[in-house]
């Protein structure tokens, strides 16, 4: 197995993985500001199991997202270890990671994701069927904790298995994507597993929050998610503030050149729905900035490539730069 996060420069700073956010578009441009390895939107077995079109082509990436690491869920091992070989048969990814820490309802009530963590020889099970059925990397996502269950239980029974990395939301099931990280849980899993590298996720929405969780967790780098809405470039802002101590904002017009950019992105790969799944980011590219307010209630009905340079054209601060 070649592990190609063993030879990335630390610390390392990833995308990841969003239902519904990290599709191609945005994993290239976040690529293209910093971003170490992106991640896709998680996929189920099972549906790859049974040969879902949809699914395979929610995974298809653009060659310039390299190193770029499928993400999959479900509870069925067979259906893991048939899926991989697909994926790397088809697609040819850097490397596939398992879900062991998604939150969400339906899929906790399907019993994948975090409720995995209720069923360690399920678990386990997964994990083997995934590596023994593929060349390449296999990494785990986790959450610190799923009701009385924790992760650093969880990876003593796994971590004999050949992994390649591990990310770790430092919070709990319960906690959502809310409330203090528990810094100290991700700290002893990093000490467990030695020279596999570990992720920090959760919380971390600025440079200055990326410093202070590498200091408490001792992690090899941070896995970035909801802090990359509105700001695919914080990966380079993480970087120069890790190397200088100091990082610059962006301007209003190097917002709106990125925003430009995504709508490209996302017209190339999904044509007219791609813009109506651009609103969403263009809301989040603009908040903060003094009279986006309206810009925003514009934007959320954009249909064309040319609504958007439109609006984007008529709104300026007059040269003012703005922290976000």
């Amino acid at each position: 197995m070649q592990n190609f996060w063993k030879n990335l420069q630390k610390p390392i700073v990833t995308l990841a993985p969003m239902a519904g956010y990290t599709d191609s578009a945005f994993r290239l441009l976040c690529r293209q500001h910093g971003a170490d390895v992106v991640v896709s939107e998680f996929v189920h077995t099972t549906a790859l199991y049974y040969n879902s079109k949809k699914s395979l082509e929610l995974l298809r990436f653009d060659e310039r997202e390299r190193p770029y690491v499928v993400q999959i869920f479900g509870k069925i091992p067979e259906h893991f270890s048939a899926s991989v070989k697909k994926i790397a048969q088809e697609l040819q990814p850097d490397g596939i990671d398992i879900n062991f820490g998604c939150p969400a309802k339906k899929v906790f009530n399907h019993g994948a994701g975090a409720a995995l963590f209720l069923q360690p020889d399920v678990a386990r099970s997964i994990i083997k069927s995934t590596v023994e059925a593929t060349d390449l990397p296999v990494s785990l996502k986790l959450r610190i904790s799923v009701k009385d269950a924790s992760a650093v239980d969880f990876v003593k029974r796994i971590k004999d298995l050949p992994l390649a990395a591990l990310t770790v939301h430092g919070r709990t099931y319960e906690q959502g994507f809310t409330g203090g990280i528990n810094f100290d849980q991700v700290a002893a899993i990093k000490e467990l597993v030695g020279d596999i590298p570990v992720l920090a996720n959760g919380g971390i929405m600025k440079p200055e929050d990326a410093k202070e969780v590498l200091q408490r967790t001792r992690a090899d780098g941070v896995a970035l998610g909801r802090g990359t809405f509105g700001k695919p470039w914080i990966f380079e802002q993480i970087k120069s503030y890790f190397a200088t101590g100091v990082y610059k904002e962006y301007t209003l017009e190097q917002v709106k050149e990125v925003a430009r950019t995504h709508a490209w992105y996302l017209f190339a790969t999904k044509q007219q729905h791609g813009l109506i799944e651009l609103r969403k980011h263009l809301v989040n590219y603009f908040r903060g900035f003094p009279g986006a307010s309206h810009v925003r209630q514009q934007l959320v009905r954009v249909a064309t490539l040319e609504d958007v340079e439109c609006i984007l054209a008529n709104y300026t601060l007059l040269g003012k730069q703005v922290s976000k």
